[in-house]
């Protein structure tokens, strides 16, 4: 029984392909920092100098927020809902060490253990930009380690003198609140309980970047999805054709953050631009059209029942693809060996 009364059932694969069909569902999201994250490799923020709008010819640097720092959070989370609903064992699969192979989380987002066998991720996710420049949206902080009596001055341990100002001091670069990061996250050959359990893990996921930190808070907004027979446009340019509105609507108020209502709106013009420069099959659920597919999915995933329905349906289909598939892949290599 279908789940989702406002899209059309059509838009959806009966059952998970082994073979790539030409459907796409993508998620049109805005990822907004809500305090400071580390989106960074080998201790510095990733960043990239690029032009500054498709009009604006204008070469800026702007943070970049890499694949896996956006599709790892979102697969935990989902990975914690399938173990809370005891759908998923802790110790038959466990992250990047034991995979079970034939769960949502491993059929939908793929694996790959040597010789045991792999399987390609049908979720696909690429480098998100910040719409203002690198200078804007960063700011450096000086860390250092309090002694017990609340001072950075030692009380004499350890051989340093009374009094004497700690000299273990760090700095680091972190990324500023109210930085807007816009991100399509694309789903190939949805059924309708795979999509369903990828938009769930987009809007549930709440932290970001580095894993080690107590900061990473970030909100995701979704301002539509687009069903479409191909690939759409990139996040840079969806990014630059943000930023190139906002100039035009003198929106962008520097040093000032960016108003996210004029982001919202920005994001949702730019991309019904660029889609309707595409040349592709697609149908659109962006500002008005998105609402009462945002609304029937809160419904679902706000109560209990509607959230089992959907991952045990996600489950009985990863289950009869793994069967399917995945065994006949592990008799291969077995096979081969012998």
């Amino acid at each position: 029984m279908a789940l989702l009364k406002t899209v059309d059932s059509q838009l959806f694969q009966a059952e998970i392909p082994y073979k790539p069909m030409g459907k796409y569902a993508h998620f049109l999201t805005i990822r907004i920092t809500e305090s400071y994250p580390l989106f960074q490799t080998d201790g510095e923020l990733n960043k990239a100098r690029v032009r500054a709008g498709v009009k604006d010819k204008t070469t800026i640097s702007r943070l970049s927020m890499f694949k896996r720092k956006q599709s790892t959070p979102e697969r935990l989370v989902g990975r914690e809902l399938l173990r809370k609903y005891e759908l998923v064992k802790p110790e038959e699969c466990e992250y990047n060490v034991n995979f079970a192979m034939d769960n949502p989380d491993c059929i939908i987002y793929g694996f790959a253990i040597g010789d045991s066998g792999s399987e390609k991720s049908k979720v696909v996710v690429d480098t998100a930009f910040s719409i203002t420049a690198f200078d804007e949206s960063h700011e450096t902080f000086t860390l250092n380690a309090p002694f017990e009596n609340g001072t950075m001055a030692s009380k004499g341990e350890n051989g340093s003198k009374p009094g004497e100002v700690t000299s273990r001091i760090n700095q680091q670069d972190h990324i500023r609140p109210q930085v807007f990061f816009p991100s399509i996250v694309t789903l190939k050959d949805p059924t309708e309980a795979s999509f369903l359990y990828v938009f769930n893990n987009i809007l549930r996921t709440r932290h970001y970047g580095a894993q080690t930190t107590r900061t990473g808070r970030v909100r995701n907004e979704l301002i539509g999805v687009v069903f479409a027979d191909g690939e759409i446009t990139s996040n840079l340019r969806w990014t630059q054709a943000i930023y190139d509105q906002m100039q035009a609507n003198n929106s962008l108020k520097s040093p000032d953050p960016l108003d996210e209502d004029e982001v919202i709106n920005a994001a949702k013009n730019a991309i019904e631009t660029l889609m309707s420069e595409e040349f592709i099959v697609h149908t659109d659920f962006i500002g008005d059209a998105f609402e009462p597919l945002l609304k029937e999915v809160k419904n679902l995933t706000t109560s209990e029942t509607g959230i089992k329905s959907i991952l045990q349906k996600a489950d009985a289909e990863a289950k009869a693809y793994a069967s399917k598939h995945i065994s006949k892949k592990k008799t291969a290599a077995k096979a081969g060996k012998e």
